[in-house]
């Protein structure tokens, strides 16, 4: 009997039998899924930046996309601004601004000053009011193209953007307002320059 268990204390333990390390039959031992994991440990900064920057640069190698830019939304402020500018300058053609004013007060002194050796009345009229009033009707007209060419500038723009972008309707509305009150003040001020709309007065 003292062989027998001696034999069996000394013989090699079977690797497939589950009681060979002692563990009772039925009990698993600890294990890697076993262990308990570590209770509020963050994940490393440094992995994440590395990771957010990796994910910026994949973007950024992608090319863009056309259709999106084109279906983007667009407001037009710098379009929008232009087109006001350009109805403002309308607007100046033919009311006249500050600029005008002073340059034809400016003309009369200098028509005052020349009437006093003019030799005939017809002259002097010319050179009291004639010229100052052609020098108004030149800085109108001046304003007038300016608003002609700004207004034009605006509803050519979507032709040279993004295809099938357009403006805003507002956009168009003011813009095309613009060049109307410049074609009116243009032509307005090409007559008054020739003395056609309203013609210098001739003495008796």
């Amino acid at each position: 009997m003292d062989t027998k268990n001696a034999d069996a204390a000394t013989a090699p333990a079977d690797p497939t039998d589950p009681t060979a390390d002692g563990t009772p039959a039925g009990t698993a031992g600890p294990g890697p899924k076993d262990a308990d994991p570590v209770v509020g440990e963050k994940p490393d900064a440094d992995l994440l930046d590395a990771l957010d920057e990796d994910g910026d640069a994949d973007e950024e190698l992608l090319p863009a996309d056309p259709d999106a830019e084109a279906d983007a939304p667009y407001t037009g402020a710098g379009a929008g601004a232009a087109a006001v500018v350009a109805a403002g300058l309308g607007v100046s053609a033919l009311t006249g601004t500050w600029v005008s004013r002073v340059a034809a007060e400016r003309q009369t002194l200098i028509g005052q000053i020349e009437s006093q050796t003019a030799a005939s009345t017809a002259e002097k009229i010319s050179a009291l009011y004639g010229d100052a009033w052609h020098l108004t009707a030149l800085v109108n007209g001046v304003f007038a193209v300016l608003a002609l060419l700004v207004g034009t500038a605006v509803l050519l723009r979507p032709a040279f953007g993004v295809p099938g972008r357009t403006l805003p309707a507002w956009v168009r509305a003011v813009s095309w307002g613009a060049v109307g009150l410049g074609l009116l003040g243009l032509l307005v001020a090409v007559l008054m320059y020739f003395d056609v709309l309203a013609p210098l007065p001739t003495a008796p």
